[in-house]
């Protein structure tokens, strides 16, 4: 029997649905599972009738219908159960055979995993997967990074189930090490942060009195224009929807409680290993935390006391408000999401291709959006562009949204709505564009109870200088301070 292009171990719904969707390109797949009676299950069943799908019972068997070099892909669960795969592969392969991790691993594991099978004579690709099972089915986001020998040996059958947009795959090559996993990080970062403001601006509406079918035609009316995107179309959706059980729309019956797998918080703790302002998606991930405080916060209503939210005013020119105001705290997201990117580029020694992530994410991916083109664009133009705040186009996109953002994010003060999402984009905008900041008077303070020295405006820069504030301390220092 003819050996198998790829094997894929996993067969949950995600792995089951890739499969199928390299099956449906012409390719031969071989397929294993720890609970090897769900192999069993799958061959007869989503699987049944196609003979290029070959199921095993072993990890022997599994490694032996495969074509050299070998490609295996994990499907499973992140975290220690990928590296109990490894460790069983491993023996069993030749040098140049390549193992693929396609979960949602920690980009830190990814780094440690690809040296450890290089040192075997191995090579590893730890890749981002993102659209859910739809998109492993029809045509995900694929973003690879790891060992670079291995990328032409699965550049074609990566992009051949990859989404196309305009013909082009969204699914290339992003770097050494961590690299693939890192950008997938930061795509879900985003993804937290445009539910999270997608959130907020449906809960203004609710608040000003809209009811979810009304709602549902204004996010029909927004997936237009600017702000057309796979979220703003789900939202359109998912506000129309009606409870079979009660009759009611079934986003009113939902428990306003978010759940969430760790990748948004990997985002803001790398954004504050790395020193960066990641603000937005940081309030995201704590509104999820927040969220989740259901029973103290039903206490808690009837506790403390805000404003009663009533609204007076236009509806119409409340709602262009709140669409510019999305529209820019969006551009905020993705500019800090980039900065993030860069500087970790910097850190671990990555020539990331920051229009390609454009590219990658612009089809299949959670995120996919009509903006994405914009970003590619701007490093197309700019390729050493710092911020995606300094780029024409956004910063035009700003200056016209900017009025409205900052009444949606008043008016949202007035009516007592949290709205942590749009007010810290506006915060870390106005921040941004500050030549001087209030973090003087910080570090005099830091000077003054702990000798950490400062910089002055008057002298270059990296000199440091120390104050005895008090008369009574004396010329020691803590040393200089990270700014």
């Amino acid at each position: 029997m003819a050996k198998c292009d790829i094997g894929l171990i996993g067969m949950a719904v995600m792995g089951q649905n890739l499969v199928l969707n390299m099956n449906d390109r012409g390719y031969s797949v071989a397929v294993f599972n720890r609970t090897v009676s769900k192999v069993d299950d799958f061959i007869e069943g989503p699987a049944k009738g196609r003979d290029t799908i070959v199921g095993t019972h072993s990890l022997e068997e599994f490694i032996d219908a495969l074509e050299r070099p070998r490609r295996v892909m994990l499907l499973v669960k992140a975290g220690k159960p990928v590296d109990i795969f490894i460790d069983k592969i491993l023996p069993l392969l030749d040098d140049g055979d390549i193992i693929i991790d396609g979960g949602n691993s920690n980009f830190h594991d990814t780094i440690r995993r690809t040296e450890y099978v290089e040192e075997q004579g191995k090579l590893y690709i730890g890749t981002g997967v993102s659209g859910g099972e739809e998109g492993a089915r029809h045509g995900p986001s694929i973003m690879p990074g790891g060992s670079p020998e291995a990328w032409e040996h699965v550049k074609p059958i990566l992009q051949d189930i990859a989404a196309k947009v305009d013909g082009t795959p969204c699914c290339d090559w992003v770097g050494e090490g961590g690299a693939g996993h890192f950008v997938k990080m930061v795509h879900n970062g985003i993804e937290y942060g445009d539910m999270q403001l997608i959130a907020e601006a449906y809960f203004m509406m609710k608040t000003i009195g809209m009811e979810p079918k009304e709602m549902s035609e204004v996010f029909g009316r927004w997936n237009e224009g600017v702000l057309d995107s796979y979220l703003i179309e789900i939202t359109r959706d998912i506000l129309a929807k009606t409870d079979e059980e009660t009759g009611q729309p079934l986003i009113d019956v939902i428990m306003d409680a978010a759940g969430q797998k760790g990748t948004g918080k990997w985002t803001a703790i790398t954004a504050l290993e790395l020193g960066q302002p990641l603000t937005l998606i940081a309030e995201a991930v704590m509104a999820r935390f927040l969220s989740a405080l259901k029973e103290e916060r039903v206490k808690a209503e009837k506790i403390l006391d805000g404003p009663a939210p009533e609204f007076s005013g236009n509806k119409e020119e409340f709602l262009d408000d709140l669409h510019y105001g999305l529209y820019a705290s969006k551009i905020c997201s993705y500019a800090q999401g980039y900065q993030l990117m860069r500087h970790a580029a910097d850190e671990y020694g990555w020539n990331l291709n920051y229009g390609g992530v454009a590219m990658m994410w612009r089809g299949g991916c959670i995120i996919r959006s009509q903006f994405l083109g914009r970003i590619k664009e701007a490093f197309d133009e700019q390729p050493d562009i710092v911020n995606l705040l300094l780029y024409d186009y956004f910063k035009e996109a700003i200056d016209e949204a900017q009025p409205a953002w900052r009444r949606v994010v008043k008016r949202a003060v007035d009516l007592g709505v949290p709205a942590p999402a749009f007010s810290t984009a506006l915060a870390y905008y106005d921040g941004y564009r500050s030549a001087r900041l209030p973090a003087n008077m910080i570090q005099a303070q830091r000077d003054y109870f702990g000798a950490h020295t400062y910089e002055r405006l008057d002298k270059p820069r990296g000199k440091f200088f120390h104050t005895n504030w008090t008369g009574r301390g004396g010329d020691t220092t803590a040393g200089s301070y990270e700014a």
